[in-house]
């Protein structure tokens, strides 16, 4: 099977590209611009350890560039595309909209008008929980009510409204999946996790935002990565999916988490004020996404945690 994999260079799509590539049946495309929004040092990484696959092959491209992107799908004919790329975080999209929609909305319009045109069979999206904003009600359910909080989350919403409109009727399917913090091996630098690591490695104080207050749904990469991977094999009845462990954990009482499995106790913790545009908590409900995909477990915290642990330690990141 033809793949194309935006984002490859990110921590996402990273393991999506690497988990496609252990089939000898596969052949995988990656494109990634490799923007600078968090050090590229780990995106290069990434990619080094992707081309060590023999049925991989990586396109540096920016999804903007209509031309470019569209010669690589004429060429390639891939049969599914995994849409992943996108420009992250909250509180760079309030210094810095107009990437958000380059990188976000441009590049899915792109993307979209480009696969209709050539036919793909399957399109699958990664959106994210931040559409839903704060909650009076948990578990978040699919058709709970959009209230997007920041530029980023508006654009993530936006997207999943052009690949909507642009694929109905057509001979694309197409699967949007609202991913709810995903952690593990290779984790983005810019997520709290990582940034929690660091300060235990160069003992800096650790700083909790919202007071350590924020509750989060994490769920760990291979997870989401095996439910990708079942989604080429069968679109599911329901197009807009959850994708969560529907297990919230408080701040401060992951950070005790971790510093029991790192074997630290050290580092002086600060709570500072509520950050604008942050949902304090998110706990997704999972339901729907078990319904569509039977018997499916999900891994545990703890062991999460130790796995993403031994590769912070191991590839000094």
């Amino acid at each position: 099977m033809k793949i194309l994999v935006t984002g490859s260079g990110g921590f996402i799509g990273y393991h999506l590209a690497s988990n496609l590539a252990n089939s000898i049946k596969n052949t995988i495309i990656g494109i990634d611009s490799v923007n600078s929004y968090y050090p590229t040092k780990i995106k290069k990484l990434r990619i080094k350890l992707l081309k060590k696959k023999n049925n991989f092959t990586f396109k540096k491209i920016n999804l903007e560039n209509k031309k470019k992107l569209e010669a690589v799908i004429k060429e390639f004919k891939p049969d599914t595309v995994f849409h992943i790329a996108g420009q992250p975080g909250v509180l760079y999209s309030f210094k810095n909209p107009l990437s958000y929609k380059k990188n976000n909305i441009i590049a899915t319009k792109n993307l979209s008008l480009i696969c209709k045109k050539y036919k793909i069979k399957k399109f699958i999206f990664a959106s994210s929980s931040s559409v839903y904003g704060d909650q009076k009600k948990f578990p978040i359910k699919e058709n709970f009510k959009k209230n997007p909080k920041n530029y980023y989350a508006k654009t993530k919403l936006k997207c999943e409204e052009i690949i909507k409109k642009k694929f109905i009727n057509s001979e694309t399917e197409y699967m949007i999946y609202r991913f709810f913090t995903v952690f593990g091996p290779l984790g983005r630098p810019d997520m709290f996790i990582h940034k929690f690591l660091n300060s235990i490695k160069k003992n800096k104080r650790i700083l909790l935002h919202n007071n350590g207050m924020n509750y989060r749904d994490f769920t760990y990469v291979d997870d989401l990565i095996k439910i990708l991977t079942l989604t080429m094999k069968k679109i599911p009845t329901d197009k807009i999916l959850n994708i969560c462990r529907s297990k919230p954990i408080k701040t401060t009482h992951l950070v005790n988490l971790i510093n029991k499995i790192y074997g630290n106790n050290t580092n002086k913790i600060i709570n500072t004020g509520f950050v604008k545009g942050e949902m304090l908590k998110t706990h997704g409900s999972n339901k729907l996404l078990k319904k569509n995909f039977k018997n499916l477990k999900f891994t545990n915290l703890d062991f999460g945690l130790k796995k993403t642990i031994t590769a912070y330690k191991k590839f000094n990141y």
